[in-house]
């Protein structure tokens, strides 16, 4: 994997980036920037596979509706200054894509905190935004669904989209951020390993 590319097209779009070989060497980096902080977490496989809540809570106060779920929780959480998320692809060339159920991650990277991090394992770069999109709808949605029990086609099946129309339906809303949102510090931690979905 050629980092230095990824980093560089990312840092020409007003994000800064940062390469570690471990979700353990990422997690120490975080858990030593951040004190006494408010931080939101938005839904998110690989901060789950990290410890990074519990880390985190250390010395923060810290908001995650995985940890209680509830409307409340997830409104709660994007009032922090800090928000921490994944992304479910992200492109060589320097762009962001998830899909959510709700849209509080979603607003989250748009528009609120005064700094969003995003997490991003090595599984989730792709070559072009037709790739993540594909990546989401088809691999990282399906999975999500089935984690949460969903009952949908594609988490019955965990292999690709159906475009359903299922109220459980968790593929609501796509963005594309392509540069960091004016006004907000996004910080792109890459990590050498596969985490996530």
């Amino acid at each position: 994997m050629e980092y230095s590319m990824i980093r560089k097209n990312f840092e020409k779009h007003g994000f800064s980036t940062q390469l570690f070989s471990s979700r353990e060497e990422a997690r120490d980096y975080l858990v030593n920037t951040l004190q006494r902080q408010t931080i939101g977490f938005g839904g998110s496989a690989t901060l789950m596979e990290m410890g990074l809540f519990e880390a985190l809570q250390q010395n923060n106060a810290v908001v995650w509706h995985n940890k209680v779920p509830s409307r409340d929780v997830r409104r709660l959480a994007n009032c922090a200054d800090i928000y921490i998320t994944s992304a479910n692809a992200v492109t060589e060339s320097g762009e962001i894509v998830n899909i959510d159920a709700t849209g509080n991650r979603v607003a989250m990277t748009a528009f609120g905190p005064e700094t969003c991090y995003y997490v991003v394992g090595k599984n989730k770069i792709t070559a072009n935004l037709s790739d993540a999109i594909y990546r989401c709808r088809n691999v990282a949605a399906p999975k999500n669904a089935k984690r949460m029990n969903a009952k949908t086609p594609c988490a019955k099946n965990a292999d690709k989209c159906y475009d359903c129309n299922s109220p459980e339906r968790i593929c609501r809303i796509t963005t594309v951020i392509d540069r960091a949102p004016m006004g907000m510090k996004c910080e792109i931690i890459f990590i050498d390993q596969e985490l996530g979905f």
